[in-house]
């Protein structure tokens, strides 16, 4: 076969080669030990001196033509699969994607940041206590004697060697008057708190507290009540209308309560779900710390007065998400975080 001859089959094999594959027999075929070129250069020898010139320029042009269309043929081909697979994956990214539902926080943190952003402007800080607790911080620090109702085990989850769950954050408070800081205290504590009772729509064994004092000389219920007055409009908002009312709590007196009207039903539907009725919703406890407290303690409570308050958290946390009862907060129903999320506390 000539050089002609056998350029004329490359470049009939070359256009029918469309894989990387096909292209490298091409170059194995015409340009590997045992092609036409190789065995044209080494048959050099065996010629006369006067056509080993010629031969050898036309075979090393031959040579170089199918190296140089070989590369230009393996770029045609990558090409030209990189085209394909675009093709074959192309999408319209104007298309309407598949979004991700956002997520949001849990409800009670949602509650505890809301309520920890007033405490901090009014210069609280957050301090924390165990869950597991002794009688003494639990009750008797915090003048209730042992013939109350709130000792009872249908009360109070006792565990072995005189210890309990605690039954409210005040334990944390009793703590903190137990160490003496300097005054003025400005405190907060929040967390889980255990309650041995019947579970219905407003009550469990396990909920959230969010309790605060404030300790100094000088302190009145005007003080109470200015700044329950802040911390309610601040969460709840300033179109809500609120009320104190008479309460009793051992370790406070005078103690009152606070509630929010209900703007749902302003009292006009018993069923209403969020006051029954009633047109007020009880949103905290609150009192003037009881002499006996800071007698317990140490401090003369003739110099001495303080302020003391407890948001239930979880209520407000179900309110916000608009549910009826406490027991969905605790459990893994998305709708309860949807709600979050549409309405924002």
């Amino acid at each position: 076969m000539s050089t002609q001859d056998t350029l004329n089959a490359f470049h009939s094999e070359l256009a029918a080669a469309t894989t990387p594959e096909q292209l490298q027999e091409l170059r194995t075929k015409y340009l590997g030990k045992k092609s036409y070129v190789k065995t044209a250069l080494k048959s050099l020898g065996s010629m006369p001196a006067e056509e080993r010139p010629v031969f050898a320029k036309e075979v090393n042009d031959a040579q170089q033509l199918i190296e140089r269309e070989l590369e230009q043929a393996t770029e045609r081909v990558a090409s030209g699969a990189i085209a394909k697979q675009i093709e074959s994956e192309w999408q319209d990214l104007t298309l309407p994607g598949i979004a991700q539902e956002r997520g949001s926080i849990h409800p009670l943190t949602r509650v505890h940041e809301s309520a920890m952003n007033v405490m901090r402007r009014l210069g609280f800080r957050l301090e924390e206590g165990p869950e597991i607790e002794l009688p003494y911080y639990n009750f008797d620090a915090l003048n209730i004697p042992e013939n109350h109702p709130a000792r009872d085990m249908q009360d109070t989850f006792w565990l072995p060697n005189n210890h309990l769950l605690r039954s409210h954050t005040t334990t944390v408070q009793a703590r903190v008057l137990e160490k003496h800081p300097p005054l003025p205290i400005k405190v907060v504590a929040a967390g889980r708190v255990y309650r041995n009772e019947a579970v219905d729509a407003t009550h469990l064994a396990l909920f959230h507290q969010f309790e605060g004092i404030w300790v100094e000389e000088g302190l009145t219920f005007g003080h109470l009540k200015g700044t329950l007055l802040e911390i309610a409009k601040s969460i709840y908002g300033e179109h809500h209308a609120f009320r104190f009312k008479p309460k009793y709590y051992p370790y406070t007196e005078p103690s009152a309560g606070m509630d929010m009207q209900c703007t749902v039903c302003l009292g006009k539907d018993d069923d209403c779900p969020g006051c029954r009725g009633a047109g007020w919703i009880t949103i905290l406890g609150s009192g003037m710390i009881h002499p006996k407290v800071f007698i317990e303690f140490g401090y003369d409570h003739t110099r001495v007065s303080g302020i003391a308050f407890g948001i239930g958290t979880s209520r407000i946390a179900s309110q916000a998400a608009g549910i009826s009862a406490l027991k969905p907060l605790y459990e893994q129903d998305l709708r309860v975080h949807r709600a979050i999320h549409r309405g924002g506390l």
